[in-house]
């Protein structure tokens, strides 16, 4: 090829390279203007976007405004008469129904099916679960007639004879559907409730079964050993024994009667054993187990490495190896074990009769003759209806409490290839809790309310009370929680400015009158809302009415006030009424502690009571299921003594299903005085010798100081508690009815 034609090749493809690069240049720019389309796309996206919003913010505004129209022209129109045939009703006091109080109240979650309301509002009782009820309401007007006043207790007797009844029918029922070869034997155990009156019953309900007595000291001992009847029932010596304690089981023995000595300190096998050669007489042995399954509720350290009573392992070997060397080996018949009172959960009691049983077992192949097998106490009340294992309730009924300790105990003896025992258990609260109430009356009501009427009008008003009507005028541009904080801001102030003496008496009067109106507004608020802070929902409780009872909570409900233990609480008639008002209840000791400001509720607990408003009648509360405990530990705080008591049976010929078989009555001042050491003549003779002073005196006349005399004395002859007589009140003046 030429050199020509080579030049004439490269110019081409130089042209070509042009032409190429030109193309390039030409996509550059269609890509460019690509871009610009997009950005521009996007642009007209963001203005739709935007139009979107406008029209709906638009469509928001017309559907605000159109509601506002229709509700100002409902506003004036003339209210539509309903048809004939068409009841309307909007008043919500008169909308309630008793049922509605029964579930309120709780009378059929707690009541165990023996509670209930009628259907004039009135708490009735069902002892036997039979059908047949007695209506309270009718008892207190009874009494009212009989001269008997409140507070009082009222044992319904036919109910402690049916607990009696139903636990050992229970166990016996277990008993046969686990196949189980061995008895039940049940103990009530006397700490439960000591009094003779309750005892008699129990001995007397349980003589078909057997059902025997629990002693835990010597007090007790001698009330068991004049109680107890029949040869087959047993009597199980429980606490810390001396030895005069062990030689008046062994009179028991003598008597012949099944008295069985819990040994609960190693050191008790040594007086035992003493004891019994000095006497002569062989002793029935028993060693209560310090088990290692923990607790539950208000008890749960009654078990465990440092529980109060028992022997651990090494002990219970130590004091096996000293009766075999006393040669009593054969008197070792029962093992014993406590897992506390009122336990919740039956997972605890289950764990417990398992470990307790492994023990027994253990103590069977090691060639003790055993034969009883003490589950102690535990069974628990299901004191606020909510069927858990919160502290103050249970997971359990008293059926499946029986089943599930038969059924274990059975395992595991099979299991060990050993008999199995017979079973004793010591359920005293499931026994007497339910039968005995306490009927207190409400004479008095203290209510920050009615200060809320009254406006103060200082003459001049100080800043902190104008910033407080601020609050209570502009109270839409706040919101609650900061209104509320504002407000105790302004109140701290003025108590501030008080102390300091920057602000009258007018001033704090007015401010604090501000402070609780606002708190009201705030609580009324809350009732309509959802959420509610915390701040604000204890406001309920602060401004709840204080119903002030005819009773003392150290004396009938001394459990509430040293263990928060809960009682159901509910009015006893007025139950077709709604109640509208937010209350606790406080007694007429000098103590603020004497007051019942927590209540059963169904998720947890409540601060405060919904109660009737209260008129020139009498209006009675009943505290129930507190015949376990509180009638013993009473406490004579103020010197206010022991309550009148009434037992109630039911009788099919009296009119009203029922007669009142006793009354007893409760303390007069006389006898609380002895008690600390007083001697009524001796108080006599003092108030004489000073009379006889102011009359040489001439202070006083004779015949006046006669009859102070004669006023004091009598004084000493009536009840510790307040004498109640109902006068109606007027109402004040400006003060609204709740």
């Amino acid at each position: 090829m030429s050199f020509s034609s080579l030049r004439v090749a490269c110019c081409v493809l130089r042209v070509a390279c042009c032409v190429l690069r030109v193309a390039c240049c030409v996509l550059r720019v269609a890509c460019c203007v690509l871009r610009v389309a997009c950005c521009v796309l996007r642009v007209a996206c963001c203005l739709l976007l935007v139009a979107c919003c406008l029209l709906l913010v638009a469509c928001c505004l017309f559907e605000k405004k159109k509601q506002a129209s229709n509700r100002s022209r409902s506003s004036k129109s003339k209210p539509v008469n309903p048809r004939p045939n068409q009841l309307v009703n909007t008043d919500p006091v008169s909308l309630w129904s008793t049922t509605q109080s029964e579930e309120f109240y709780g009378f059929k979650r707690w009541g165990a099916g023996h509670f209930g309301v009628d259907p004039s509002g009135n708490v009735t009782v069902e002892p036997l679960s039979d059908g047949r009820t007695i209506c309270i309401k009718d008892v207190i007007d009874e009494t009212v007639e009989m001269g008997m006043k409140a507070p009082y207790v009222i044992r319904f007797q036919d109910l402690l004879r049916h607990q009696v009844a139903r636990l050992n029918t229970l166990f016996r029922q277990a008993i046969g559907e686990e196949d189980y070869a061995g008895r039940y034997r049940g103990v009530f155990p006397i700490k439960v409730n000591q009094l003779r009156e309750v005892v008699e019953e129990i001995v007397d309900a349980g003589a078909e079964f057997d059902y025997g007595l629990e002693a835990g000291s010597k007090p007790e001992l001698v009330i068991a050993l004049a109680m107890h009847e029949g040869p087959d029932r047993l009597i199980i010596c429980n606490g810390y024994k001396d030895q005069y304690y062990i030689r008046l089981a062994m009179l028991g023995r003598k008597l012949g009667k099944k008295i069985i000595i819990v040994v609960e300190q190693l050191s008790e096998v040594d007086h035992i054993i003493k004891v019994a050669a000095e006497t002569g007489v062989e002793p029935l042995i028993g060693f209560r187990a310090k088990l290692l399954t923990r607790g539950a509720g208000k008890w749960a350290t009654s078990t465990g490495d440092n529980a109060k009573f028992g022997l651990n392992t090494a002990e219970i070997l130590f004091a096996a190896e000293k009766l075999r060397k006393a040669k009593l080996t054969h008197c070792l018949r029962l093992l014993h074990f406590h897992i506390g009172s009122q336990v919740p959960n039956i997972l605890t009691i289950k764990n417990a009769v398992v470990e307790a049983s492994r023990f027994y077992c253990q103590l069977v192949k090691m060639g003790f003759p055993m034969g009883l097998l003490d589950v102690g106490g535990g069974l628990g009340i299901d004191y606020d209806g909510s069927r858990t294992n919160f502290e103050s309730s249970m997971n359990y009924s008293m059926a499946e409490y029986a089943r599930d300790v038969v059924a274990n105990i059975r395992d595991i003896c099979i299991d060990g290839n050993v008999d199995v025992p017979d079973i004793v258990s010591e359920s005293g609260r499931a026994v007497v809790a339910p039968h005995s109430m306490l009927v207190v009356e409400v004479f008095e009501r203290i209510n920050k309310r009615e200060t809320l009427s009254v406006k103060q009008r200082p003459k001049r008003k100080h800043k902190v009370v104008r910033d407080l009507e601020g609050l209570v005028k502009n109270k839409a541009n706040l919101g609650p929680l900061e209104r509320f904080h504002d407000a105790v801001q302004r109140k701290e102030d003025a108590f501030a400015l008080f102390n300091l003496g920057y602000l009258d008496l007018e001033n704090r009067a007015a401010a604090e009158s501000l402070y609780w109106q606002i708190c009201e507004e705030l609580a009324s608020e809350n009732s309509e809302t959802g959420y509610i802070p915390e701040e604000l929902h204890e406001l309920n409780a602060v401004l709840a009415d204080q119903y002030v009872c005819n009773f003392s909570v150290f004396q009938s409900l001394l459990d509430h006030w040293a263990l928060k233990q809960l009682f159901p609480v509910a009015p006893l008639h007025r139950l077709d009424e709604k109640p509208t008002v937010n209350a606790i209840l406080t007694d007429i000791t000098c103590d603020s502690d004497g007051k019942i400001s927590t209540f059963i509720d169904l998720q947890d607990t409540k601060d405060h009571l919904k109660l009737h408003p209260l008129n020139d009648q009498p209006y009675y509360l009943g505290v129930f299921l507190t015949g376990a405990y509180q009638d013993i530990m009473g406490d004579l705080h103020n010197l206010f003594g022991r309550v009148n008591e009434l037992h109630v049976f039911l009788e099919d010929d009296e009119e009203n299903g029922f007669y009142i078989e006793e009354t007893l009555q409760g303390s007069r001042i006389r006898d609380v005085v002895v008690g600390v050491q007083y001697q009524h003549t001796d108080l006599c003779r003092r108030l004489k010798n000073q009379i006889d002073a102011a009359t040489k005196r001439d202070a006083i006349k004779p015949r006046e100081g006669v009859r102070l005399l004669e006023f004091y004395e009598e004084m000493l002859e009536t009840k510790t508690y307040l004498g109640i007589n109902h006068v109606k009140k007027k109402p004040r003046r400006g003060s609204k009815s709740t």
